[in-house]
């Protein structure tokens, strides 16, 4: 991904996410807030390989928390946006802003 090159549509949805979520930002949480704010359905699979795609890209970083009962002991896997996903997320936004003024339009 170039520096200049913007997020697909989910991966903005993805990024909004990891920012609500901070420290909760693990699969099924991220899944959930899609759907509650986004009111998309989407399945977990997609979420995670979105998630891998982003990582090898440098806009995501992930790390292994602590091990939770509920998990049967396994760890979650937490991710964060990077500086580079942020400023992927920050040029997406703008562009949209740029592309939407001075537009009149009903829906």
């Amino acid at each position: 991904m170039s520096d200049r090159e913007g997020l697909g549509e989910f991966e903005h949805i993805i990024i909004l996410a990891l920012l609500r979520l901070g420290d909760e930002a693990y699969g099924m949480r991220v899944r959930q807030e899609i759907e509650q704010r986004a009111g998309r359905e989407t399945s977990i699979g997609a979420v995670y390989s979105t998630l891998d795609r982003m990582e090898a890209k440098g806009l995501v970083e992930s790390s292994t928390g602590y091990p939770t009962p509920e998990r049967g002991g396994r760890a979650k896997r937490i991710f964060k946006a990077t500086l580079k996903g942020i400023q992927a997320l920050e040029r997406s936004q703008q562009a949209l802003m740029n592309m939407m003024e001075g537009l009149a339009w009903k829906a």
